[in-house]
């Protein structure tokens, strides 16, 4: 069963801010890493469970699939799978991104 799977407004914002950041030094790799990151999360559609789980947040419903040297963080409910953020896997994952939806 295909699973449902929802970019919230935030997570699509941290994915623009990320490709803005690349493409000021590198346009051509700035669109690979975006569309890998879109790629990966559309995997999630047919395997929403093959990420990791987030080890900061102790919750299987929280996980994460790291893209080059990005994480992007979902949350399976049911169905569907929400994308939570998008980071750099060298920031600190803020505690309120749980909250987001």
């Amino acid at each position: 069963m295909a699973h449902e799977v929802a970019w919230l407004r935030a997570a699509l914002n941290d994915l623009d801010a990320i490709g803005e950041y690349i493409a000021a030094s590198s346009p051509r790799y700035a669109s690979i890493v975006v569309s890998r990151l879109i790629a990966a999360s559309r995997d999630l559609s047919r395997f929403p469970l093959m990420g990791s789980p987030v080890p900061e947040w102790e919750a299987d419903e929280f996980r994460q699939r790291i893209v080059y040297n990005y994480r992007l963080i979902y949350r399976v409910k049911g169905s569907r799978v929400e994308i939570l953020a998008v980071l750099h896997g060298a920031r600190q994952l803020p505690e309120e991104y749980k909250e987001r939806a």
